[in-house]
């Protein structure tokens, strides 16, 4: 009997995230769906229909879409995070905004579904880009060259979860102007451990009330989101720290994990109207910990 024969092709996947999508349900639940809804209908979809893309699934507050042209993948990318900077929801409780990973690899179709690393490598990607920005593999931006009007910013190499090789990967935001020699591809700087870089893993409720988890993950989200504001500083965004919620795991074990240079964990104890939040900042290569605590009325 003939083995089935499995489909596979070559495409360029794009992942695409919202940006404290947790903190933004716990404040407007019903809000926050109407803005990501106007977003998919007015700035997403559209864009990846006139880039000849396809929407493959969604999950959530995520996307993931094939194209067959990662010149078109790319354009698209730039196209939403472009359009989204510059006509913001008019609520700032309800802004929509995207970080979105782009890669190029072999896949496998099943239906109307595509699986294969080149889509979970696009996903890893995705986290690692900045609020409204976008971070692509090196064959992408090896792909791409000059033919579009952006350039990327090399990042180095990072690890990522479930990936048994450093990716280098590139970077673009819409507020950024990088320099033509930054794509250079003959740069090379050194290894994630020269870079300085952090992972802030989910505070953990200590109220006893499950309700409250809105609010400690808003918290880490919201720490999360302003870390990423600073220049020079890689972030490990929500999708992959948070794979650690709810467990109880080893500082050095989440810094070989996710390549980062610095782990900020901590707890947050709501009592009445006041909140008492403890943080340690851990250099998972020696262990060195350093705490701060704070209690305010709220």
């Amino acid at each position: 009997m003939a083995e089935e024969r499995v489909n596979r092709k070559l495409a360029a996947i794009l992942a695409a995230d919202v940006v404290g999508y947790s903190r933004l349900m716990g404040t407007d639940e019903a809000g926050t769906l109407a803005a990501l809804k106007r977003h998919r209908e007015a700035t997403f979809d559209p864009a990846v229909a006139a880039h000849k893309g396809r929407i493959v699934k969604l999950i959530g507050d995520g996307v993931i879409a094939e194209f067959g042209s990662v010149i078109d993948a790319v354009s698209c990318a730039v196209s939403v995070q472009r359009s989204s900077a510059t006509t913001p929801d008019q609520s700032a409780s309800q802004s929509i905004v995207l970080r979105i990973g782009i890669n190029v690899g072999d896949i496998i179709i099943e239906g109307d579904d595509i699986y294969g690393e080149g889509v979970n490598i696009a996903a890893r990607l995705e986290p690692l880009a900045e609020p409204g920005g976008i971070c692509v593999s090196s064959i992408v931006n090896e792909s791409v060259g000059n033919r579009i009007d952006i350039r990327l910013q090399d990042g180095g190499e990072i690890s990522v979860k479930n990936i048994d090789r450093p990716i280098r990967v590139w970077k673009w935001h819409p507020s950024a102007t990088i320099p033509t020699a930054a794509r250079s591809n003959t740069a090379s700087p050194g290894p994630n451990s020269g870079t300085a870089s952090i992972a802030v893993l989910p505070f953990t409720n200590m109220s006893g009330d499950p309700e409250q988890e809105y609010f400690s993950d808003g918290i880490s989200e919201d720490i999360i989101t302003d870390l990423s504001k600073i220049t020079g500083l890689m972030v490990i965004a929500r999708n992959s720290s948070f794979t650690y919620k709810g467990r109880s795991v080893d500082v050095r074990t989440v810094g070989a994990d996710l390549g980062v240079r610095s782990v900020l964990e901590g707890s947050i104890r709501r009592a009445g109207n006041r909140v008492r939040i403890t943080a340690q900042l851990t250099d998972p290569r020696l262990a060195h910990t350093y705490g701060r605590s704070a209690t305010t009325a709220i």
